[in-house]
């Protein structure tokens, strides 16, 4: 079962573009990178560079120090109904979290076939929108007033 505290991350660019994964089980469904802990005691932002890694290939261990910074801001919201058999019974809220990864240019992304199957770059304007999730809207917009 999954645990209902989850990551989200939010990558972009030093030219404010950001990456957009689109979900396999939901084609047209396009999301930044998330994930759910492992156990309860996994540090958030072990999550956040655990999960980015799983989904794109992008491994903050070789990228410029403090590339992965949290958001500061966490979230609740109601777990989609599609979704909530992947959680304990009568589990129907999850905590999300939020991160950023800085990139000094694009990078090659190799995405995990089992979760997405395409991704795209796109302006922080154009990206929110594209998203299927309120909260990734917000994330990807919050960018402009950091």
């Amino acid at each position: 079962m999954k645990i209902p505290i989850s990551v989200l991350v939010v990558i972009y660019t030093a030219s404010n573009e950001v990456l957009l994964l689109e979900r396999k089980d939901h084609p047209g469904y396009w999301q930044s990178v998330t994930g759910s802990l492992d156990d309860l005691d996994e540090p958030l932002i072990e999550a956040a560079a655990r999960e980015l890694f799983e989904e794109t290939g992008i491994d903050v261990s070789v990228l410029p120090p403090n590339s992965l910074q949290s958001m500061n801001q966490q979230i609740q919201y109601e777990i989609y109904p599609q979704w909530r058999h992947r959680y304990a019974e009568g589990v129907t809220v999850n905590t999300e979290h939020w991160f950023k990864v800085l990139l000094p240019n694009r990078v090659p992304v190799t995405l995990a076939p089992r979760e997405h199957t395409a991704y795209q770059w796109q302006s922080i304007e154009l990206a929110g929108p594209l998203c299927f999730s309120p909260s990734n809207k917000q994330a990807i917009l919050k960018l402009n007033s950091d």
